[in-house]
């Protein structure tokens, strides 16, 4: 399931139809569908001010801006600042790993 929702998000090209990935990175969220929303509304529209499509600084600051959602959500500073770096350097890598050809779900050997 977790693999035909990334795979719905990631055929939508970076920087373009931001309702499309939002729409996508919202299911991908579940219940925490605010934060997925918020994502990926802020990472779409890094992308296309910046016109940098592909970098992934820009899904850094979706997963920072979805982390500041949360520390909002908590009434917590600490919690917000923590979720930014740690979901934006979780985006980011998330990014680059599928800019270099990463293997999230591999394959089993039979």
């Amino acid at each position: 399931m977790a693999r035909l929702l990334l795979q719905r998000y990631w055929d939508i090209p970076d920087g373009t139809e931001c309702h499309r990935k939002t729409y996508a990175s919202t299911s991908i969220g579940g219940a925490t569908a605010a934060i997925g929303a918020i994502f990926g509304v802020t990472s779409c529209v890094s992308a296309q001010v910046r016109e940098k499509p592909d970098d992934p600084l820009n899904y850094f600051i979706g997963g920072c801006a979805g982390g500041l959602t949360l520390g909002a959500r908590m009434h917590s500073y600490g919690m917000g600042t923590a979720s930014c770096v740690c979901m934006g350097t979780a985006a980011a890598l998330v990014k680059m790993g599928q800019l270099e050809g990463w293997k999230v779900f591999v394959e089993p050997k039979v």
